[in-house]
């Protein structure tokens, strides 16, 4: 068997996959790592694992039609990418926001598969969504939508079959709504979404996981440079679900935020967020659904319209807005201002350029797949909680979060050693992801 390059195979899917550019870029950063580690271990060569890996098992897109408040109907396109099963159901989160496409579904259910693998709870890959935007809808509006997206898409999923969760755009609110009419439409109670409310079968600590989950392996990071959390300065983006709980765990372990920001700008509080502040955040973004530039007018932050917030100097940063938000140009500053770790809280966050920035500076630089495992960690303990009909109390969820994180962090300690004692965690979590999955699809065969 002949070794393909690198170029070779990308060219290869490109081709098959024409106009995908999150996807490309979500496979090449993958491919890059596995591709020499594949020609040491001829076996995941000889079962083609890497192209099976990384065409869809099935591919859903639906219409989404619906009801506004004055009578109009609006029409939008759902989708769900069921990626690879090989460990477990599909699972992945729902994301709903006026971006989605197919590619940028494709290369989140990608990530998804290695990520879920790297919990070590048995959980396939998947993600979905739709280009609905639930910002500046009613509540009425919101739940009008949800009941017709599941009213199609209820038909694809099942608490043994494909598990979805949110994502952007997609909180308890609309998880709410898509349970209510999956049990009607169904007439059963299951667990075949995540993230429910803790009154109709959800988990403690589902909504603080990713947040909490980032943090905790941060933290594992500092560890192997002797360093730890406390007095650390922490550039946080992104002012959701993820950076209010990061920022809450980091407020606990005595690190000093100072900047959260959203898509209109971001706030820069030198004195650092305390939960008195958080607590504003929470009612800004969670209940009023404001803008994050409502904090610097009550606490007298700065606020910078249309930026993001890595220029500022820190210690630590973490992105949890969205893809590909620090550039080359960004990660050399960040580089040059004395950052020492990057952790990423959100989905592929740093560009491929970016990465090599912080790997060639040697900096600590944790991957999306490997850090924000913590949110769909959490999911699978609320699948095993559903299961078995019990719930688990916060101390225990946040226990066996925190062991999974850990457990994650070696993974990548053990695939990602290089010769100099530098850990590549983006090898290491593509390597120690890929390995569980690819014997899982030897051993069932071709399928």
């Amino acid at each position: 068997m002949e070794n393909v390059t690198h170029k070779q195979f990308m060219d290869n899917l490109i081709a098959r996959n024409m106009g995908e550019v999150e996807f490309h870029q979500a496979v090449f950063e993958v491919t890059e790592s596995l591709l020499p580690f594949i020609d040491d271990n001829l076996k995941y060569k000889y079962y083609n694992i890497l192209e099976r890996l990384t065409e869809p098992e099935r591919v859903i897109i639906f219409r989404v039609p619906w009801l506004n408040d004055k009578g109009e109907i609006k029409v939008n396109r759902g989708y769900r990418i069921e990626m690879n099963s090989a460990i477990g159901p599909y699972k992945g989160g729902l994301r709903f926001h006026p971006t989605v496409n197919l590619s940028i579904l494709k290369f989140l259910a990608f990530e998804q598969v290695l990520k879920n693998s790297l919990t070590t709870l048995p959980m396939g890959g998947g993600k979905g969504g739709s280009d609905f935007d639930p910002k500046g809808k009613t509540d009425n509006e919101v739940m009008r939508f949800c009941q017709s997206f599941m009213t199609e898409l209820y038909r694809h999923i099942s608490a043994d079959t494909d598990v979805p969760a949110g994502d952007i755009g997609v909180g308890g609110r609309e998880i709410g709504y898509l349970f209510g009419q999956y049990k009607r439409l169904k007439n059963e109670f299951t667990g075949v979404l995540t993230g429910k409310g803790i009154e109709y079968g959800g988990s403690l600590i589902r909504p603080e996981a990713t947040g909490y989950g980032a943090v905790y392996f941060a933290e594992q990071m500092l560890k192997t440079r002797n360093q730890l959390m406390k007095d650390k300065v922490v550039t946080i983006s992104g002012s959701g679900n993820v950076a209010q709980y990061a920022t809450e765990k980091l407020i606990d372990l005595g690190a000093k935020v100072v900047t959260l920001s959203d898509s209109s700008g971001f706030i820069y509080d030198e004195e650092g967020l305390t939960r008195e502040k958080l607590d504003y955040v929470l009612y800004i973004k969670n209940i009023k659904r404001g803008r994050i530039k409502e904090y610097s007018e009550k606490f007298k932050a700065q606020y910078f319209e249309g930026k993001r917030p890595w220029d500022i100097k820190c210690d630590i940063a973490l992105p949890c807005a969205t893809q590909n938000e620090i550039t080359k140009e960004e990660a050399t500053t960040l580089v040059n201002n004395g950052c020492i770790c990057v952790c990423e809280g959100a989905n592929m966050p740093s560009t491929i350029e970016a990465i090599n920035v912080f790997h060639d500076s040697k900096i600590l630089f944790g991957p999306g797949k490997a850090a924000n495992a913590g949110g769909v960690a959490v999911s699978g303990l609320e699948m095993t909680q559903n299961s078995m009909r019990l719930s688990w109390s916060r101390e225990e969820v946040d226990k066996r979060l925190k062991d999974i994180m850990v457990n994650i962090h070696q993974t990548c300690v053990k695939y990602g050693s290089e010769t100099d004692d530098y850990v590549n965690y983006v090898k290491g979590a593509n390597i120690g992801g890929f390995v569980k999955v690819a014997n899982a699809m030897i051993a069932q065969g071709v399928v």
